[in-house]
C-alpha cells in the first residue's frame, strides 16, 4: 500500500505541531508511513518548539516516503515560510492551499493511498482565492463530483453523525430539506460504511428537526412531510434506516448502541454531541469520494498554537482512520 499524505494546514494554526506530535507518536499509535506536502521549516520549527526528538527528512518524490518514514518525517521539497504560530497571514494561507491541492492531486492519481487534511482558515483561505465553503467541497471539485456528493461525517470511538446540511444559516435548514437530498446522501452513508469500514448491514437512525421530532405535527410537520416518508423509501430499497427520532434522546449512551451512524437534519446537531463526546478523537471523514480523505474535527486554534498545549489525539485517530480504510480498499480491491 503507498503512503498516505497530509496537507500542512494553516501553518501559524497547531497543524504543524499536531503533525510533528502524531509522527513522535507514530510507533506507540502504530501508525501507518505518511508524508507531509510542503513545509518543512515550519514543522522543523513546530517540533522543536515542542521539544520533540524527531527529524524532518526532506523528499524530491513520494516514492521516498516509506522508506524516509523509518528515520524521520518525510516532507515534500515545496513552498516553505517562517513558522509564526497565531499569526495568520496570506502568505501562509498561500502555503496551506498549495499543499492541500498538490496533496489531493497526489491522492487523486494514486501516488497516496489516502488524505489527511489538517485544519485550515475558510476566511484566510477566501484571501488568496480559495473560492471553496470548505475542503471537503474542493475535495469533491478535485475529484469531478458535485460536492452533493462528499458527505461529511464525524466520527469517534462511540459515535458517527453526518449532517444533511452543513454551512447555511439555521434559518435556511427547513427549506434545504426534502426526499432527494435525504436519500441521496444516506445511500452514499451506507455504502461508505460497508465499504471503508467493513460494516455489512449498516444501521442509520435519522433525528428529527424540530423538538420532540415534531411531536405529530405540533412542533412542524417536517418530520411527517419529508423525513419519515424519505426514511420508509430508503427501508425499501434495503437500507436500515429508523426514525426520525428526537434529537435530544438520539445521542445517549442506550441509544447510540443501536446504530452505526446517526443521521443529523443541520450542522450543530451533528456537531455539538461529537465534539462534547469525542473532542479529541473526533475525526472527519469525507464519504462519497473515489478517494479516502479524513481530518482532525477540529480547527486551526490560533489563539494555542505555538503554546505546546495542543492536542494530537485528533489528528492521531484522523491518520489511523485515514490507513484502516485505505488498507480495507486495498484488500477488496
Amino acid at each position: 500500500m503507498s503512503p498516505l499524505t497530509l496537507s500542512l494546514g494553516d501553518p501559524a494554526g497547531i497543524g504543524p505541531e499536531i503533525i510533528a506530535c502524531a509522527f513522535a507518536a507514530k510507533d506507540r499509535e502504530k501508525l501507518k508511513p505518511f508524508f507531509v506536502v510542503g513545509g518543512a521549516d515550519v514543522l522543523r520549527a513546530a517540533a522543536g518548539q515542542r521539544e520533540l526528538d524527531i527529524n524532518i527528512v526532506t523528499i524530491a518524490d513520494p516514492a521516498e516516503a516509506e522508506r524516509a518514514f523509518a528515520s524521520g518525517l518525510p516532507v515534500l521539497a515545496g513552498q516553505d515560510g517562517p513558522y509564526e504560530p497565531g499569526a495568520p497571514d496570506k502568505h501562509g494561507a498561500g502555503l496551506a492551499l498549495a499543499s492541500l491541492t498538490q496533496a489531493a492531486e497526489f491522492t487523486r492519481c494514486g501516488i497516496a493511498s489516502g488524505l489527511v487534511t489538517a485544519p485550515i482558515s475558510k476566511a484566510e483561505l477566501a484571501e488568496v482565492g480559495f473560492a471553496h465553503p470548505g475542503q471537503t467541497e474542493f475535495l469533491a471539485d478535485v475529484c469531478d463530483l458535485p460536492s452533493r456528493d462528499a458527505v461529511m461525517m464525524l466520527a469517534g470511538p462511540s459515535l458517527r453523525t453526518v449532517p444533511l446540511t452543513v454551512h447555511c444559516a439555521l434559518s435556511e435548514v427547513p427549506s434545504l430539506l426534502n426526499h432527494d437530498l435525504i436519500c441521496h446522501k444516506a445511500r452514499i452513508v451506507s455504502a461508505a460504511l460497508t465499504r471503508d469500514f467493513g460494516i455489512e448491514r449498516p444501521r442509520l437512525a435519522f433525528a428529527g428537526l424540530n423538538p420532540h421530532a415534531g411531536e405529530g405535527g405540533r412542533f412542524g410537520d417536517e418530520e411527517d412531510r419529508i423525513i419519515a416518508p424519505a426514511i420508509k423509501a430508503l427501508c425499501e430499497e434495503g437500507i436500515d434506516a429508523t426514525g426520525p427520532f428526537p434529537a435530544d434522546a438520539l445521542f445517549t449512551p442506550r441509544a447510540r448502541v443501536r446504530y452505526h451512524a446517526a443521521i443529523c437534519m443541520y450542522h450543530d446537531q451533528a456537531l455539538i454531541p461529537l465534539k462534547t463526546l469525542e473532542f479529541d478523537e473526533g475525526v472527519n471523514v469525507t464519504l462519497g469520494l473515489p478517494i479516502i480523505r479524513t481530518s482532525p474535527d477540529h480547527g486551526t486554534a490560533f489563539d494555542i498554537a505555538g503554546k505546546g498545549i495542543a492536542d494530537a489525539g485528533a489528528m492521531i485517530a484522523a491518520i489511523r482512520m485515514a490507513g484502516e480504510c485505505a488498507a480495507r480498499r486495498e484488500t477488496d480491491a
